[in-house]
């Protein structure tokens, strides 16, 4: 397989730029993995595609305010992307800048604090912090937009590029499949006697990271941590002997799950996974997802294509394009069914 198999191309005025004015206002476009039928829904039709024995899972991580501003001693400006705080004066992170930084360097950010390379190895950069790295960040730092929203974070964006159930703080990027909740359209689940739950996958910078080998064979993703409760486990083997469907919100959610099957069968899980699907992975929990659309040539389009088979993916994409769909984060959503091998 090459990454050229995996391109479209998408007019720029379709990336959506801004939230729309309501989660639920959203688009949905439904397609069926086995037949390749799609068709236009919103995404409030979602209540009506579910069912009682299915279980539906969520990602319940909180996005940080991740991108931070400052200068080094020689006065030349960077620009960090936490990726992790390690500990309360240690944090992981990318660092754009100018000229030379080495280790020993210190960056002085807001209110003057300082900020010390300890460690670098290829783009990734270790800090110790003066002050409590949790506490600063939250105050100083702002939400990291993805690049292609080409406009600065606004106050709207803390509430909106975060979903109304995320309290696991680790993100540096949204489950953005959860984006188009709201609790009461939680309560709408639970009324109509549909099961949910959650896990966590703090998701890190390789969520934009390009694949840059024409053999996507070559592409490695980078370590992101996953939290599973034996409860969850235990509810997922239920619905599978009752039939039931387990039913992914994002691709997160779904690495997720694929990444606590690695030892066999179906168990807690807390521990870091690179798992990286693409065409020929056969699928071992999840019967369906709920997932926005997807950058061309990216890792997230390999996985949906080889859930959904990639000549069904890209059908559904051309006709998303032709409808105007909106795409990317604040973009609108796919519900999509298994492809049985």
């Amino acid at each position: 397989m090459k990454l050229k198999e995996f391109d479209y191309k998408l007019p720029v005025e379709l990336i959506a730029q801004e939230p729309i004015s309501k989660r639920t206002s959203s688009r949905l476009l439904v397609l069926d993995g086995n037949s390749g039928h799609y068709q236009d829904k919103k995404f409030i039709d979602l209540i009506d595609i579910l069912r009682p024995s299915d279980l539906i899972i969520f990602n319940d991580t909180k996005v940080i305010k991740a991108r931070l501003y400052g200068s080094k001693e020689t006065g030349g400006r960077v620009e960090l992307l936490v990726e992790r705080v390690v500990s309360n004066h240690l944090v992981r992170c990318q660092i754009k800048f100018s000229g030379n930084l080495s280790v020993g360097s210190k960056l002085i950010l807001s209110s003057n604090e300082i900020a010390t390379i300890i460690e670098r190895h290829d783009g990734i950069f270790f800090l110790s912090f003066d002050c409590n790295a949790y506490l600063f960040i939250d105050k100083f730092g702002s939400i990291p937009l993805p690049p292609y929203i080409k406009r600065k974070p606004h106050k709207e964006d803390a509430i909106r590029y975060q979903t109304v159930y995320a309290r696991n703080q680790g993100a540096i990027a949204a489950p953005t499949a959860g984006l188009h909740f709201t609790k009461e359209y939680l309560s709408l689940l639970a009324e109509n006697g549909i099961e949910y739950d959650f896990l966590t996958l703090h998701v890190g910078a390789g969520t934009f990271s390009p694949i840059r080998s024409e053999n996507i064979l070559e592409h490695k993703l980078h370590e992101e941590r996953v939290i599973i409760s034996d409860n969850l486990c235990k509810k997922i083997i239920e619905t599978k002997n009752n039939n039931g469907r387990i039913i992914a919100i994002g691709t997160t959610c779904l690495r997720a799950l694929e990444s606590a099957l690695a030892s066999g069968y179906v168990k807690g899980f807390d521990n870091k996974t690179n798992l990286f699907i693409y065409p020929g992975y056969k699928f071992k929990i999840v019967d369906a997802m709920l997932t926005n659309f997807h950058l061309p040539k990216s890792s997230l389009l390999l996985l949906v294509s080889a859930f959904a088979g990639k000549e069904n993916i890209l059908s559904a994409y051309k006709y998303a394009i032709q409808k105007k769909y909106r795409f990317f984060s604040y973009g609108d959503a796919m519900f999509i069914t298994l492809k049985n091998s």
